[in-house]
Order: structure tokens, then sequence, then C-alpha cells
């Protein structure tokens, strides 16, 4: 085959990781990029949401060592997420610390 029977490559082949999501690359476009590097996506999310009463001493051992841990909570604390654990806290123990910012 010739060098002229190959098909031009498109000026638009390249796709950059900030766009895909890659873990590790940060992301400013919707805020969510540190969801790609959270560890509570890489394992079971009942643990995240147990039943009411349920044990919560799993989720929380897992976000203990997430690096992504402050901005899960900061966006539980904006979008006042009312279930699971978010940032290592309980919707409780999140309802508590608004409270006792103002």
């Amino acid at each position: 085959m010739s060098e002229s029977s190959h098909a031009p490559v498109p000026s638009n082949w390249f796709v950059d990781p900030v766009y895909l999501g890659v873990p590790g690359v940060p992301q400013d476009d919707d805020g969510l990029a540190w969801q790609a590097d959270a560890l509570c996506a890489q394992t079971d999310p009942e643990a995240f949401f147990p039943e009411k009463g349920g044990s919560t001493r799993e989720a929380k051992r897992i976000c203990d060592t997430c690096e992504v841990r402050s901005e899960c909570l900061g966006y539980a604390l904006e979008n006042d997420e009312r279930f699971g654990i978010w940032g290592g806290l309980s919707e409780r123990e999140r309802r508590k610390l608004r409270r006792d910012a103002v």
C-alpha cells in the first residue's frame, strides 16, 4: 500500500485525559473531579448507605484513608446530602457540623 492510500489523521484525534476523567488528572469544569480518585468508587456502595441503625464503621474506615475526603465532605455540605457517609461523616454528623458552624 502506498502512503497516498492511507486516510489522513483527523485533526480531532486526540482526546484530552482531563475530559475523560482519568484518575489522578484533575478536572475543573464541574467540580466533581475528586470522584475519580475516591476510594468509595472502588468499593461496595452499600457500605456508604447502610440501613437505618446499620453500622457505618466500614465506610468510615475507608474514608479515613481516602485522599479526597475533604472534597467529598465539602460536596456533601454544599449539596445538603441527606443520606449516606460522605467525607467520613454520617448525615447526623454533617448536620451537627453545620449547626456548630453557625
